[in-house]
């Protein structure tokens, strides 16, 4: 396994299991949502969903501002949002 590969499951690892001062924002969620699902399936794909759908047309948008990034670009991006935010 790549160490980029390595990096950004602990990234992801530490996103989900994090407790107390990590608070993200909605908006801070769907940019980690986006960014993962770029790394991890590429360019966002199916039919987007209807506007009433709030929610998963949210997740969608977030993951198809990212089409045309590469799988490792995303992985780094999502290492770097992560860091950056633990050095404030």
């Amino acid at each position: 396994m790549s160490d980029l590969k390595t990096r950004f499951d602990e990234a992801v690892n530490y996103i989900q299991t994090a407790e107390g001062d990590f608070q993200p924002s909605n908006e801070l969620k769907l940019e980690f949502y986006g960014l993962y699902k770029q790394a991890t399936e590429g360019d966002v794909s199916g039919k987007k969903p209807g506007m009433m759908d709030f929610v998963n047309r949210a997740k969608y948008s977030a993951w198809e501002s990212y089409k045309g990034l590469s799988n490792d670009d995303a992985m780094q991006r999502y290492i770097d949002k992560l860091e950056g935010l633990k050095n404030q």
